[in-house]
């Protein structure tokens, strides 16, 4: 059993919302159906080719794809409002001109809760063992 961590459908899922992007529309983009797409989710590894495509309609490459974690994402959004400056008007203007297409609170409350669910899944392998 792979480790979740390496589950490179969670991972195609993962960007995939990010992006903002419904399976339906990943499916189109492929020529397949969105159940098909569900499958390749829920799959622990996915072809090299059609991991290819994926990348390329995700607009990312296949190594992007493999290297995605979700502490990346936690570091990005920290740095997003990091402040440089004395009197706070650096963090102000950045607050203001960041205006992202979905819910972050929601995101980050989506994302802390599949981190938990892999660290829940890795005790659990390790206490198999």
């Amino acid at each position: 059993m792979a480790e979740p961590t390496l589950h490179i459908g969670r991972k195609i899922s993962k960007i995939r919302e990010l992006k903002g992007m419904k399976q339906e529309t990943l499916a189109h983009e492929l020529g397949i159906s969105q159940q098909a797409v569900s499958k390749i989710e829920q799959s622990a590894d996915v072809d090299g080719e059609a991991l290819e495509k994926i990348a390329k309609i995700l607009g990312l490459s296949s190594e992007a794809i493999k290297a995605f974690t979700e502490e990346a994402v936690f570091n990005i959004i920290s740095n997003t409002f990091h402040n440089t400056s004395s009197d706070n008007s650096t963090l102000i203007a950045s607050s203001l001109n960041y205006q992202p297409t979905f819910n972050t609170v929601e995101k980050i409350v989506e994302l802390y809760e599949r981190l938990l669910q892999a660290e829940k899944e890795k005790n659990e392998l390790l206490k198999g063992k």
